[in-house]
């Protein structure tokens, strides 16, 4: 009976029996492995979390600063949405766009500059305007005009006033800034990242010339 409940009678202590001596020591190795794989996998999951929490809180804080002129979001004639403030380290060539004036051959350079360097950092965004009654009614029929002459992909804004109190944010910004609306179309302004600086430039200027590359090449990577 003292073999089998591990007592010895001589001392009245609990002894360790060569049942108990066998078992023990394989449990407790199990009990460490088992502690060790869950404190690993919750370690994991804690940095998981702390990752994720670490991008949500960067991301919001990005938006949270988005200000000025980056604080705009517009609907394109392609269907898609841009947001500005996912732009603030790109230069930005904005330009007030109409289907039917004497510069809309400009589309091609533009298009063409736009190839050349967006994957190198370079946004261009078209905004047309009737403003100088020289656009098309609808949406549909600028998107077409652009898509089927000029094969244009870089982003265009759908139709709004680029000039006067219905002009829309952006191009309020932008001559609140500059002082200087647009005058006639393919009027273009470029902003440095972080609008550090606005630089406007008239109708006749080519959108690749010397004059707005010189301030452009310093940012496209």
């Amino acid at each position: 009976m003292a073999f089998l409940f591990g007592l010895d009678r001589r001392t009245n202590k609990q002894a360790r029996s060569p049942i108990k001596q066998l078992i023990k020591p394989q449990i407790w190795q199990n009990h460490i492995f088992v502690s060790v794989v869950v404190s690993t996998l919750r370690m994991v999951e804690l940095k998981r979390a702390l990752f994720a929490l670490f991008i949500l809180v960067s991301a919001n804080s990005a938006h949270a600063a988005c200000t000025g002129l980056y604080n705009f979001r517009f609907t394109t004639l392609q269907g898609g949405v841009v947001n500005l403030c996912d732009y603030q380290t790109y230069p930005i060539l904005v330009v007030n766009t109409a289907s039917k004036c004497g510069f809309v051959p400009q589309f091609e350079r533009l298009e063409d500059m736009y190839k050349k360097y967006k994957e190198k950092g370079l946004l261009i965004v078209g905004f047309p305007s009737n403003d100088f009654r020289q656009e098309f009614a609808s949406n549909k029929e600028i998107g077409d005009f652009c898509k089927k002459n000029y094969a244009v992909q870089f982003p265009m804004a759908r139709k709004s006033s680029v000039v006067g109190p219905d002009a829309n944010p952006l191009f309020k910004q932008l001559v609140e800034i500059t002082r200087e609306p647009p005058m006639w179309n393919f009027y273009k302004y470029l902003i440095l990242p972080g609008d550090k600086q606005v630089y406007t430039y008239s109708s006749d200027v080519d959108p690749q010339a010397a004059q707005i590359m010189d301030k452009l090449k310093p940012y496209i990577k």
